[in-house]
């Protein structure tokens, strides 16, 4: 590995992604007087975090009575009681702050008439255990996400955080199972970098690209799980992807569920409001799980929309056009530009589209990553936030407006507990030279094929077979086929063709890195999904239609080796970190 220029760093802690979760979390550490580094494959404000439209969860009760028990009841209920309830119980209870403190650093949500933040209605967010719809979901019009990341970025650049910015993170380096850094590659020269740290924090967020349509942006590829995955350390609940109910027909951009929020509504062909059929009492603001599948059953029904019937129709012409362009303005702009539609006079064409990933690095309340046996015990040296951890807050299914917050009171969270572990300054340990060699084989050895396979092919083989055999609803015969079928494209990468050599913005070889990271993940979805035999949240079995709490009230681990895989089991946590709150039994989830 000599041939490869190697610059060395040195710091405190190093954060991997530059996105809500990431820059929060560098905020925090360098408020706390640590020396950071922010490396991110992008410029932060091109983050993910940005498309974020409909707004940030937490209990301020601006616009009526709440309460953040409330909010973890709901939390729990939506997550279909695979959650941790000590992980939903520290989520809602810090939200209401960690809001608070997004408007001191300059969030600019909007407003009520006498100046506090405007909160709209989400999905499965109520009040009185279920009883009342709230307006809890706090907003920056539809561009909540874009608003928090430029606000995190100007802070963390206010607080002297280091930014490395377009570089690649190729593997962690490990050490006697702690983790001492990780190494990456600068674009812009083609050095290889050897981060040294005492703590490494992944935020690098979600893999939607596994799937053929996903809101995600083609940099949603989440490096940073298949780098724990190489490190030997397993993942959880990767079977849970949550399919958003409204992304665009034919183009999968997000039609954020705020236009539901705000009064807007879905139909059929026959042009009737089909939710109440689904769910009676919510209606069309019935949690997100609950949303897709039901439109799945009016298209699988003969009643979708179009000359293919494959999707519905969103309508929010019915509201005044100053409410669509003051609170909804980005969803308008989007509608016009991806589906020629007017949203004053038409409706919109939608279908479920891939989202989010519920599942990830497992980690604890505190943002520690757990350790390669699936024990309470910490890997040293390693953290995970947002969506690249499973806290797990989100268990079998997220709501809406609570991404964002997962983002800043973890990212929070990770920060004040990297300052309780480390100081200012401390030794680093000696790096042995065969494990930056280790790192660099993988990268060297894909940057050199000469197979006769692209990368794009291979890619699109994965895509379809994730989009076909692991969909909004699953058998044990597609998912049977689908762990066949998805190690074909891994097995591709034997005759693996890279045409450009080169290190400076090479993107053949960035997409080739990428997607070396999202098969592995696509492979542990796909076994994760064929073992888990019942029906929770966004992992919906035809062949199980029930959930099972007896044999599955618990965790999916995967580990991943090349195309083999690992499968087991942690139990979800079930006790609460305070007297504050009561634990929530399961009971039927209804909306």
């Amino acid at each position: 590995m000599s041939s490869y220029k190697i610059i060395d760093h040195e710091y405190d802690v190093v954060v991997l992604g530059a996105g809500g979760s990431g820059l929060r979390a560098a905020v925090g550490l360098s408020e706390a007087g640590l020396k950071t580094a922010c490396v991110s494959k992008v410029f932060p404000t091109r983050s993910h975090t940005s498309a974020a439209q409909g707004g940030i969860s937490a209990a301020l009760g601006n616009m009526g009575e709440d309460d953040w028990r409330w909010h973890m009841y709901d939390t729990v209920k939506g997550a279909d009681w695979l959650g941790d309830q000590d992980s939903i119980e520290y989520l809602c209870k810090e939200a209401p702050a960690a809001v608070l403190e997004l408007e001191k650093y300059g969030v600019p949500f909007s407003r009520t008439e006498d100046g506090k933040i405007y909160q709209r209605p989400f999905g499965g967010m109520t009040k009185n255990y279920g009883n009342e719809t709230v307006q809890r979901t706090c907003a920056a019009a539809d561009r909540t996400g874009h608003a928090i990341l430029h606000t995190l970025y100007g802070q963390a650049l206010k607080h002297n955080t280091e930014f490395f910015i377009e570089y690649f993170a190729l593997d962690l380096i490990m050490k006697d199972g702690a983790c001492k850094g990780l190494i990456a590659w600068n674009l812009n020269d083609g050095t290889i970098h050897r981060f040294r740290s005492h703590i490494t924090i992944i935020a690098t967020g979600g893999y939607g690209k596994v799937y053929y349509s996903a809101t995600s942006a083609h940099t949603c590829t989440g490096d940073g799980n298949a780098m724990v995955l190489r490190a030997g350390l397993p993942l959880q609940d990767m079977e849970f992807v949550q399919f958003h109910p409204t992304g665009i027909y034919g183009h999968g951009t997000l039609i954020s569920e705020g236009v539901r929020g705000e009064g807007g509504y879905l139909v059929n062909s026959k042009g009737e409001r089909f939710m109440e059929r689904y769910a009676p009492k919510a209606k069309d603001l019935a949690s997100r799980d609950v949303v897709s599948r039901s439109i799945a059953v009016e298209i699988n029904e003969g009643r979708g929309i179009g000359k293919e019937q494959d999707h519905v129709h969103l309508h929010i012409d019915h509201l005044d056009p100053k409410v669509i362009d003051e609170r909804l303005p980005g969803i308008s702009e989007a509608s016009k530009l991806f589906a020629n539609v007017d949203v004053t006079k038409e409706p919109i064409p939608v279908v479920p589209t891939v989202h989010y990933n519920m599942g990830g690095i497992p980690t604890n309340y505190k943002a520690e990553v757990l350790t390669v046996n699936g024990s309470e015990k910490t890997v040293p040296g390693l953290m995970a936030i947002g969506e690249a951890a499973c806290v797990s807050v989100h268990g079998a299914n997220r709501l809406g407006s609570n991404s964002l917050i997962d983002l800043v009171v973890f990212g929070r969270a990770a920060a004040k507990r990297a300052a309780e572990l480390v100081k200012p300054g401390m030794k680093h340990d000696e790096i042995d030279k065969s494990e930056t060699d280790r790192c660099l084989v993988r990268f060297d050895k894909l940057r050199n094929s000469e197979g006769s396979n692209p990368t794009s092919e291979l890619r699109l083989s994965m895509q379809k077979t994730m989009q076909s055999k692991c969909a909004v609803f699953r058998t044990e015969k597609t998912l049977k086929e689908g762990v066949h079928e998805i190690r074909k494209p891994f097995e591709g990468m034997d005759s693996l063709s890279v045409k450009d050599k080169s290190l400076i913005f090479n993107t053949d070889l960035v997409e080739t890195l990428e997607f070396d990271n999202l098969i592995r993940q696509a492979i542990t979805t796909m076994d994760s999904a064929y073992h888990r035999k019942e029906s929770r949240g966004a992992h919906a079995r035809e062949d199980f239609p029930k959930r099972d709490d007896e044999n599955y009230m618990q965790h999916t681990l995967s580990w991943c080796s090349g195309s083999k895989t690992k499968i087991n089991y942690r139990p979800v946590h079930r006790s609460t970190l305070t007297n504050d709150v009561q634990y929530f039994p399961p009971q039927e989830r209804v909306y």
